[in-house]
């Protein structure tokens, strides 16, 4: 067990992405907010990842991909600060090592307080790789292609409704430009061409910012699934170091996290209190999600050359073993690797290994509720007095007074924190 102990402003930092809105100069069908925006940023680092590291060693795949998921946190934890600067500002600010620092050095200390029960080993790799601003290195490069990508995906959003503009062609040309720029990391050009399976995925996953959760719920910040899926993601990585978890078992569980929603595409947000109504109804949902996941995302991944993407996705998903709420490893096999169960305890101890590929399941399941906890009560706390936030907030603390500690987190004394 590390020495980390996630605490409640963290997870509200976190959250805060759900108010800060994107494009706000533009004429736009739909406000488009930061966590989405980074869900499908990190959406496309994964993909990216997935086709960069196919034929690395192992212990180089586990550290690339550790520096990926780390320095899109931070890059996100930056962008909470400086959310009032327009980016073509912020570039030219970058392209000054001097002016860039000088901005970084104001937005540290503005996140220094919550960010501290991370640990001071964080704090240095944040403080470090902010104030780079060169993107030269592997991880970096393969954020930027994503960003550019979640970016550009907004962009042609709003674009068709605003024709007059006259920004919109240079616009689009730099999101262009800076893209062909970064198309020697494998996936790239499929990425801009918008053509084939690889592309296609991109683009539906991104559609998940169309769905509200909570639909005929009133709340302030309303969220959609893409963003919970970030929270979610965020919350599995800050409590698998809490955990003590090994490398591969914390990428996993970021990554699962971003999309244990992803049968949402396809089946809209069904909520809790339905799915628990009884049990038969909840199986025939899943049964049902399974399906159509196979028959409209994992199939066509196969068929489209993708089977990298498909294969990992799976895994991620849990959809081997029925759920993604499922602790589980890969063991080497004659023949291959078997997936197969693991108990909590087993996953604490000799399973916690990056060679037998760990997941945790009641760890994704308990980010998955605290992400509804949070979205619940900051509705409450912002005023939004409705019947069923109560009930949700309500439920999710009677849950863990009952059960307290999750994998070694203490989450009932977590939830005590707030009011």
């Amino acid at each position: 067990m590390s020495s980390v102990v996630i605490r409640k402003s963290l997870l509200q930092l976190v959250f805060s992405g759900a108010f800060m809105k994107r494009w706000n100069d533009r004429l736009r069908p739909m406000e488009l907010m930061e966590v989405d925006k980074q869900a499908h940023k990190m959406i496309a680092a994964w993909m990216l990842l997935t086709r960069v590291t196919a034929n690395m060693a192992p212990a180089e795949r586990l550290a690339l991909v550790e520096e990926v998921i780390e320095g899109g946190l931070f890059s996100y934890f930056y962008r909470l600060v400086i959310t009032d600067i327009k980016p073509p500002v912020f570039y030219k600010i970058k392209a000054n090592r001097e002016d860039y620092q000088k901005l970084t050095q104001w937005v540290l200390p503005q996140l220094k307080a919550r960010l501290a029960p991370l640990g001071p080993e964080f704090w240095e790799r944040m403080t470090a790789s902010l104030m780079e601003p060169e993107e030269k290195t592997l991880a970096r490069r393969i954020l930027m292609a994503a960003h550019l990508y979640a970016s550009y995906s907004e962009f042609r959003v709003l674009r068709p409704m605003n024709p007059h503009d006259e920004e919109m062609p240079e616009i689009e040309e730099s999101f262009r430009s800076r893209l062909a720029d970064l198309s020697d990391i494998p996936g790239v050009a499929e990425l801009l061409s918008g053509e084939g399976e690889f592309s296609r995925f991109a683009a539906r996953a991104g559609q998940l910012r169309f769905q509200k959760r909570w639909s005929q719920t009133p709340r302030v910040p309303e969220t959609t699934v893409l963003g919970h899926m970030f929270l979610v993601a965020s919350y599995a990585w800050f409590f698998s170091v809490e955990a003590g978890a090994c490398q591969a078992r914390r990428q996993n569980n970021f990554f699962a996290g971003l999309f244990h929603d992803l049968p949402e595409l396809l089946t809209r947000d069904i909520i809790s209190p339905v799915k628990s109504a009884d049990a038969s109804i909840g199986e025939l949902i899943k049964q049902y999600e399974t399906q159509e996941l196979e028959r409209k995302i994992i199939g066509p991944l196969n068929q489209g050359g993708c089977e990298d993407l498909a294969e990992r996705l799976s895994y991620l998903m849990g959809l081997e073993v029925g759920s993604e709420f499922i602790a589980t490893v890969r063991e080497p096999t004659g023949s291959g690797v078997e997936v197969r169960n693991v108990t909590e305890a087993e996953l604490l101890g000799p399973m916690n290994r990056d060679e037998l590929d760990p997941k945790d399941g009641p760890l994704l399941k308990m980010c998955d509720r605290l992400a509804a906890f949070i979205e619940a009560d900051t509705a409450l706390t912002n005023g939004i007095n409705n019947e069923q936030l109560h009930q949700a907030r309500w439920r999710i603390r009677q849950f863990y007074e009952n059960r307290p500690e999750v994998m070694g987190i203490q989450v009932g004394a977590l939830l005590a924190d707030f009011n």
